[in-house]
């Protein structure tokens, strides 16, 4: 049986889903294309029929492994906002402090951002853009909670798509959209 034919794993199929996400947030493919290459890749049962989904787009270079930036603080409150560079991979451990992440208006060149939250006395507040998702399923707040009001769960196509995990054991984890400000100038 040649490799072709052989069957794929989820694993395989979110791989290519991942490589077309990146064609798209470089350009290299319209919405409607993704779409359509999402929907076929999500349903392939064979490393042809994968293949076929990518072979006009360049190879994804793999990131490295060690691509984690970590942020820590032992009291302090950990705070990101305005125009920065989110990584991939976010660590951010605290004993006593608190963390406020702002992606509103962050650059953010991947289509997947892996936030891993270390806290022990502190919450986090996460302000996602516009439409962006988030998965907290991977979080645990032993005497906290978790509040991700309006916020889906599930990745959408063409948008960040935020994955967190971690623990607190006091503290409470907040992920919502920006405020919407009813008086500008």
């Amino acid at each position: 049986m040649s490799e072709l034919h052989m069957r794929v794993s989820d694993e395989d199929r979110e791989r290519t889903a991942n490589q077309l996400q990146h064609a798209f947030v470089e350009g290299r493919l319209t919405r409607p294309e993704l779409e359509d290459r999402l929907g076929l890749a999500l349903t392939a049962r064979t490393y042809g029929d994968l293949l076929g989904l990518i072979t006009d787009l360049p190879a994804q270079q793999q990131p490295p492994q060690d691509d984690v930036v970590e942020l820590e603080s032992k009291s302090d409150q950990i705070r990101r906002s305005g125009d920065w560079a989110v990584p991939r991979r976010l660590r951010v451990t605290s004993k006593y402090g608190s963390a406020d992440l702002d992606l509103s208006q962050a650059v953010i060149p991947h289509p997947v951002v892996e936030i891993e939250l270390n806290l022990t006395y502190g919450s986090t507040k996460i302000t996602l853009p516009e439409g962006g998702t988030a998965n907290v399923d991977g979080f645990r707040s032993d005497w906290g909670h978790v509040s991700t009001t309006e916020v889906p769960g599930r990745p959408r196509p063409g948008i960040l798509h935020v994955v967190i995990t971690g623990t607190t054991k006091y503290g409470t984890l907040t992920v919502r959209y920006p405020r919407k400000r009813w008086f500008t100038h």
